[in-house]
């Protein structure tokens, strides 16, 4: 008997094969997308302090990002446009690399204990506007750049991935010791000759002096 790869061997490839597999979209869901924030969108965005951008570059090559702050950091500056700060990081700058070369990006914001997330789709410019990262100063500094998204669509999901993942859940939660450290995961992946304890201090140093 032929070996049968079970990750090529029952393959959903075309756009009918798919719409087959599921039933028809709920009418609710069909019409929930909007072209603009309303009340309840601005509501949503004032209280989140996390969100993930989704972006990918010219070939169509993908990455996501999170990007945290104190709740209310991403700057609506009206109902089809927002502002979201960058902060500093590792300097890769996947995200913005990829907006230069392909502005199209999708945010999904979090609101700690709501199991219902915002999704906003659009398309994304790179600012240095000194009166805009005026608006995103934390302990008196200022991002070096904001990420101005034009919204084109913006709509709810529902709770049931929340609820299912228990992301909230207080009795869900994993300890930390149940992953080995950030050093020793990059250093034994990467295989540095850096070692685990000066990578451990690098780290921790910066959590207490770049946040901002």
């Amino acid at each position: 008997m032929d070996d049968v790869n079970p990750t090529t061997s029952h393959v959903i490839a075309t756009r009918e094969a798919l719409l087959g597999l599921f039933g028809p979209v709920s009418a609710l869901a069909s019409i929930k997308v909007i072209p603009a924030l309303d009340a309840h969108c601005r509501r949503f965005i004032a209280l989140s302090p996390f969100l993930v951008i989704g972006s990918s570059d010219r070939t169509g090559k993908a990455d996501t990002s999170p990007k945290g702050d104190p709740p209310g950091f991403v700057q609506v500056l009206d109902d089809r446009t927002l502002a979201i700060p960058d902060r500093p990081g590792n300097n890769r700058i996947d995200t913005l690399l990829n907006i230069v070369e392909n502005p199209e990006i999708a945010v999904i914001f979090f609101v700690p204990g709501v199991d219902e997330t915002l999704r906003v789709n659009g398309r994304a410019r790179l600012s240095v506007d000194p009166e805009l990262l005026a608006l995103m100063a934390v302990q008196g500094k200022l991002p070096k750049l904001a990420i101005v998204v034009e919204i084109r669509e913006a709509y709810l999901h529902c709770a049931k991935a929340l609820k299912r993942s228990k992301l909230w859940d207080f009795s869900a939660q994993v300890p930390r010791t149940a992953l080995a450290s950030l050093g020793r995961m990059i250093i034994e992946q990467s295989k540095s000759t850096d070692s685990i304890p000066q990578v451990e201090e690098r780290i921790e140093q910066a959590y207490r002096e770049k946040l901002y």
